[in-house]
């Protein structure tokens, strides 16, 4: 199967190719959030959504990676609150990690902007099963490395463009490479002479949105004329965004945005974090760590680098490392061309 084609790293040469034949449900805002809830429910399929996982993958970008039902991991209560706006003074009794075991995995999409974000269900372990995670007795699952396989090796054709000005401009296409424009889109006749069609392609809600497409100019290339401007109008694109295509083994297409890469030291939606990270709910969320019983975070993968929910086998992994002043080290961070690059650092110190 062929992977994603990223334009933002290969340049294409437009040349003529050979002959060839021819509503959605809406979902409430959520950034990183915390609220207490009762067991999570779903099948052991490992995430029970409407959305599409590949395409939320596609657009959560190339260094997330999802919890599976049943799977272990670390939770980091501090590291969460650390992404408060206004850090709440007066809550006690959050151990600095907690080992949870996933009991649901719900994937959603922002109506307004389409970011997206997961709800994910925990349990904390008892200390006994804590215990024989750090002895060994247990493992923990291979935890991400199974979803993560999933929406790499399900998706064969898929495209992803950072968008220049022209892309966005009121009066102008979306200039598609051709070598993605024939691997996502049916063919076209090139023995006409000006080859269209007409794509449909559902977004992360389901809506439908229709575009021209069609081979023309000189040199000639591929476009999306008729509906791309309302498209992007509609998603309040800018240049530096990105749009992915992704056509799936079913044949149907479904299109998402990515926004541009920013380093945010706050929340997304600051009304969400008054709403639902109040004093009242971080108390119940304390309350159900101490009790061992369920409560559910609300996981928006892009806007901070922190995570604060590690699978269990890497967090095991991170022990065996030490660290001291001066040390050179790599970090991982999506940039605003939406590709991934590590960058070298150097510790300055180190504190609890």
């Amino acid at each position: 199967m062929v992977g994603m084609i990223d334009l933002n790293t290969t340049e294409e040469d437009e040349t003529t190719p050979s002959s060839g034949s021819l509503s959605s449900p809406s979902s409430s805002s959520a950034a990183s959030a915390l609220s207490a809830s009762g067991s999570g429910s779903g099948s052991g399929s490992g995430i029970s959504s409407p959305v599409c996982l590949e395409l939320w993958h596609a657009c959560a970008g190339p260094l997330i990676s999802l919890p599976r039902r049943g799977s272990i991991f670390v939770y980091f209560p501090q590291g969460h609150l650390e992404q408060l706006p206004d850090l709440p003074l007066g809550i006690h009794g959050l151990p600095p990690h907690v080992f949870c075991r996933v009991v649901d995995v719900q994937l959603h999409a922002e109506a307004a902007n389409d970011d997206v974000y997961a709800q994910v269900s925990l349990v904390p372990e008892s200390k006994e099963i804590e215990q024989k995670l750090r002895e060994g007795i247990f493992e923990g699952d291979g935890e991400e490395e199974d979803i993560e396989a999933t929406a790499k090796t399900t998706t064969p054709h898929m495209f992803c463009k950072t968008l220049t000005a022209s892309d966005t401009s009121t009066h102008g296409g979306f200039s598609v490479p051709r070598r993605a424009a024939e691997d996502c889109f049916p063919p076209l006749d090139y023995t006409q002479q000006r080859p269209s069609q007409e794509l449909v392609a559902k977004d992360l809600h389901g809506s439908e949105w229709k575009f021209r497409h069609i081979y023309r100019g000189q040199p000639r290339r591929h476009l999306l004329t008729t509906g791309w401007s309302a498209f992007v109008n509609k998603k309040k694109l800018v240049s530096g965004d990105a749009v992915l295509f992704l056509r799936g083994e079913d044949g149907e297409l479904r299109l998402g945005v990515r926004r541009a890469a920013q380093v945010k030291c706050g929340p997304t939606f600051p009304a969400l974090w008054n709403q639902q990270l109040n004093q009242s709910s971080l108390a119940d969320v304390a309350n159900a760590i101490s009790t061992k019983s369920a409560f559910r975070i609300y996981y928006n993968p892009r806007p901070s680098s922190s995570e604060f929910i590690i699978p269990f086998n890497k967090f095991m992994k991170s022990l065996d490392q030490s660290f001291s002043v001066g040390m050179r080290i790599k970090m991982r961070f999506e940039t605003e061309d939406a590709a991934e690059r590590r960058f070298a650092i150097h510790g300055l110190g180190a504190s609890n």
